[in-house]
């Protein structure tokens, strides 16, 4: 087994991020099974937690670990089966992270709407369809990106090709085929879609909180001006969360458009992308984290104060 000395800082780094993203997702993941087995059931808010911390938990484990290994020496630990399998569902988390950061920016966004607004209408609805639209989205990613096996083989793949993109452990064979370009431009269609929702719903909360803000302000009370609500800390917390996983995922982006149209293998390239990609799985728990209960009710909820 042979390692490259020159990667080794990035080696290691990106060990470290996935050990520690793990330890924090895999926190929430005990959290919630301890609440579910000790509460009847998960408000809206925290069942689209639930289904985020999952995707982000097999992102870190499918994206991380076979890239680390590559990293350290071992090269063909994956057949073409394997290869292609591990893609598709790393395929799948990812867009699901997606699909569950719109939703809860969306949902948080008609929570914190005043009460006289419409869309306390939509309210009561959406926590009923909350649930069903959290399983909805995994089964529009597993549709999605059905395509993804066939554009992937194992790295022992021998016949010469322009258009192979390797990750060390698997390559990525782009296509010019009217379909493959057809089902790139339907997906890219689904991301700018939610994209867009998540910026319009950022947008709504921001004008809320300092509405909100504004109106506190005429209260001659020191007591009620520096007290912060629930809601408006858990919606400071999704826009954080927010910011964070467009700024990712945007540059996660760019990395892969500029290693697919350049014509020779780019070390860095697979480095940035691969950290890139497991930055905002590894720092979202630690951020809900910080607006969740105390540690001792984190641990043991069902010993906590109710």
């Amino acid at each position: 087994i042979k390692m490259d000395p020159g990667n080794f800082a990035i080696e290691t780094f990106l060990f470290c991020q996935i050990i520690v993203g793990m330890f924090g997702n895999s926190s929430i993941l005990f959290y919630y099974i301890i609440l579910i087995f000790t509460e009847k059931h998960l408000p809206p808010k925290d069942l689209i937690i639930e289904h985020l911390t999952f995707a982000n938990c097999l992102t870190i484990i499918l994206r991380g670990f076979p890239q680390t290994m590559t990293y350290f020496g071992f090269k063909n630990f994956l057949d073409d089966m394997g290869c292609k399998l591990i893609v598709y569902i790393s395929r799948i988390t990812r867009g699901m992270s997606l699909y569950a950061m719109c939703l809860l920016s969306c949902f948080q966004a008609i929570t914190i709407s005043p009460s006289n607004s419409r869309w306390m209408k939509v309210k009561y609805r959406a926590t009923k369809y909350i649930g069903p639209s959290c399983s909805v989205s995994w089964l529009v990613q597993l549709l999605l990106n059905i395509m993804t096996p066939l554009r992937i083989s194992g790295p022992s793949y021998k016949k010469n090709s322009t258009y192979r993109l390797s990750y060390g452990y698997c390559s990525l064979f782009a296509s010019g085929s009217v379909v493959t370009t057809l089902y790139i431009v339907l997906v890219c269609f689904s991301d700018v879609l939610c994209l867009g929702l998540m910026a319009c719903s950022s947008v709504s909360m921001v004008t809320i909180l300092y509405k909100h803000k504004r109106h506190v302000k005429h209260i001659h009370s020191a007591q009620h001006f520096l007290k912060v609500s629930p809601e408006d800390k858990a919606t400071q917390t999704i826009l954080i969360l927010l910011f964070t996983f467009v700024i990712s995922y945007s540059f996660s982006s760019i990395v892969a458009i500029i290693r697919t149209c350049l014509n020779y293998q780019v070390i860095w390239g697979v480095n940035i992308f691969t950290f890139l990609e497991i930055f905002f799985p590894g720092f979202c728990p630690f951020v809900l984290i910080t607006n969740m209960k105390s540690t001792f009710s984190l641990i043991l909820p069902c010993l906590g104060k109710r």
